[in-house]
């Protein structure tokens, strides 16, 4: 890249403290060592010191980088005492759920993918919730047959699948775990115990959804004690969650899904005051963590992989940058560069919403949708000058005849992101969620527990053809979720993902697009600023000069929106040592040794 472009790239990267703080996420170091973040390491503070300077933080040993400072600590102590990955990600998650509630946790599901460094094999594990039984496809429809609107689905029991993280902590610890399963929990149940201070970000959006997390009594009272927000910097302590740890520390996922806890979730969804839900304890009892086999698509001679169906994450991602593929990589600082990301990403929207589902319910072209002919002939259709003026979904190879409708499914960002290298060599990417910010905003044993239901379609059919992902008893949402190792001739060379809802794969797309196209190290490609189109609107990104590009995406003919785009992209590089990312836009770090 030339000195001039790279000045022009710069200018597109979120570099500045007022930009993050605009998204209402950053955290500056002064405020992380002055209480917000009281006690941590030299390490944890040099680590947010080279985030808000632009710098990735180098290691050769091991490497974590996940949303939270308190959760890096915590995985990093794991990593340093020559735990796995999958140790250090339980440690992570655990934490995560006390101190990101909103995002993710014991309540909810994640997706993740594992290379192992001693087989040199990919696997990708499916934690994702699961619609009861006793659900319908009319779960979120009103007597007249109409869609409920959003948040009279989400808030409540009716939205709450059967929770899938907990059984996927247990199988990943039981596959590549090296440290003993009830250590893994003491760090969390110490901060559980013995209180953290809230951060601002979490702070920032209890005091936004305030009304809704006052509608369960459990939820006000850990949430709003004595009625107002807790405030950053507050110590908050929650006994009821470290109770729940410490029964899974003894009694492994089996003391989850069965037993007193499995029984108060239970009673918690079905029990919901004016929005109850028909989670069981036999759904709980019956749920199982799925191996699936990893989706990989090739661009400019890597192996970009991830999870498949019911993710659509890398389906979606691999469509872009397969389209893009055909292509030469454009200047970061011209539209029509961004003019070809926009419409890459449109036509595998298209895609994302007429066939992708959960397979195990609905047949899915996979293997057609990644086909390197047809994403040839859809890129194609990116050799013009301007944008399209209309996407259709395109007809991929079948291994059998099937016709699907368009969905129309909200899928609202929340979530979190984890990626780890371990001394080992094995390399981890999980992306973990509980769907919208607070979930249900019913709590049980301390924990929030999940919308996820509402990833499904609303509608069962569209003009009476039914849509693939429609509601149905035992079937896994559609998701956007999109956990990514990235292989160079069988070797792992990076590890990355983000929340973000349907957003995230863009998000993930241009991180990849950013460190291979255009040569940024890790904290760049996370800290580049955002153009996203998934629908037709060209969403820029607010506070970055990607918002400067709005006359020129109009004169595209695109409808544009300048907004904020609070992606929370976590990445490491594996090369001649490591090099960790974490997003400016969140309060997250990469730590390593």
């Amino acid at each position: 890249m030339t000195v001039l472009a790279r000045v022009a790239l710069a200018a597109l990267l979120v570099s500045s403290p007022a930009a993050a703080q605009q998204a209402a996420d950053a955290v500056a170091p002064e405020a992380a060592t002055q209480g917000h973040f009281a006690g941590l390491s030299g390490a944890a503070a040099e680590a947010l010191r080279h985030k808000q300077a632009g710098q990735p933080v180098t290691a050769e040993r091991w490497m974590i980088a996940v949303a939270n400072p308190l959760a890096a600590e915590a995985g990093a102590d794991v990593l340093r005492a020559g735990g796995s990955a999958a140790d250090a990600m339980v440690a992570a998650q655990l934490v995560l759920g006390l101190v990101e509630p909103q995002s993710s946790g014991l309540g909810g599901g994640a997706f993740l993918i594992w290379y192992d460094a001693a087989s040199g094999e990919l696997t990708t594990l499916d934690g994702r919730e699961t619609a009861p039984l006793a659900a319908t496809p009319r779960l979120f429809q009103d007597d007249g047959g109409a869609p409920l609107e959003f948040f009279d689905a989400v808030v409540g029991g009716r939205s709450v699948g059967t929770p899938g993280t907990p059984a996927l902590l247990a199988e990943a610890h039981r596959r590549w775990g090296r440290a003993g399963w009830a250590e893994l929990f003491e760090a969390a149940i110490a901060l559980a115990d013995n209180g953290f201070a809230v951060s601002p970000r979490l702070a920032g959006l209890v005091g936004r959804d305030a009304a809704r997390l006052a509608r369960y009594p459990a939820t006000a009272a850990y949430f709003l004690p004595g009625g107002r927000p807790v405030a950053a910097g507050q110590t908050l302590r929650n006994p009821a969650y470290a109770d729940t740890l410490r029964r899974l520390a003894e009694g492994g996922a089996q003391a989850f899904y069965t037993g007193p806890l499995a029984a108060e979730i239970v009673t918690t969804v079905q029990g919901a005051e004016g929005n109850p839900g028909v989670l069981s304890d036999l759904d709980l009892a019956i749920y199982r963590v799925r191996e699936r086999p990893p989706v990989c698509v090739t661009f400019r001679a890597h192996e970009v992989c991830g999870m498949g169906p019911p993710s659509s994450g890398a389906l979606t991602v691999g469509q872009i940058l397969g389209m893009l593929e055909h292509y030469p990589p454009g200047a970061p600082d011209d539209p029509d560069t961004w003019r070809r990301i926009g419409d890459a990403s449109r036509l595998a929207f298209a895609d994302r919403g007429r066939y992708m589902a959960d397979s195990d319910f609905v047949p899915m072209p996979t293997k057609g949708l990644v086909d390197p002919d047809y994403l040839k002939a859809r890129a194609a259709l990116l050799a013009g000058d301007d944008a399209l003026p209309e996407v259709t979904p395109g007809a991929p190879e079948w291994d059998h005849a099937r016709i699907w409708a368009d969905d129309d499914a909200l899928e609202l960002p929340s979530t979190s992101h984890i990626s780890i290298v371990d001394s080992h060599g094995n390399v981890l990417s999980m992306t973990t969620t509980i769907e919208n910010a607070f979930g249900s905003r019913l709590m049980a044993g301390g924990f929030l527990l999940n919308n996820e239901l509402t990833d499904f379609s609303f509608r069962s059919h569209r003009d009476g053809v039914p849509i693939a992902n429609r509601l149905e008893p035992g079937k896994r949402p559609r998701s956007s979720m999109a956990p990514t190792i990235v292989m160079k001739q069988g070797a792992p060379v990076l590890a990355v993902g983000s929340p973000g809802g349907s957003r995230i794969i863009g998000y993930v797309a241009q991180a990849i697009i950013g460190w291979i196209d255009w040569g940024l190290d890790v904290q760049q490609a996370v800290s580049l600023g955002h153009g996203v189109n998934r629908f037709g609107t060209f969403d820029l990104e607010a506070g970055t000069a990607m918002a400067d590009l709005l006359p020129e995406m109009e004169a595209l003919g695109y409808n544009v929106s300048v907004r904020d785009l609070n992606s929370g992209l976590h990445a490491i590089e594996i090369g001649d040592g490591l090099r960790g990312g974490a997003d400016p836009r969140r309060e997250g770090i990469a730590l390593g040794e």
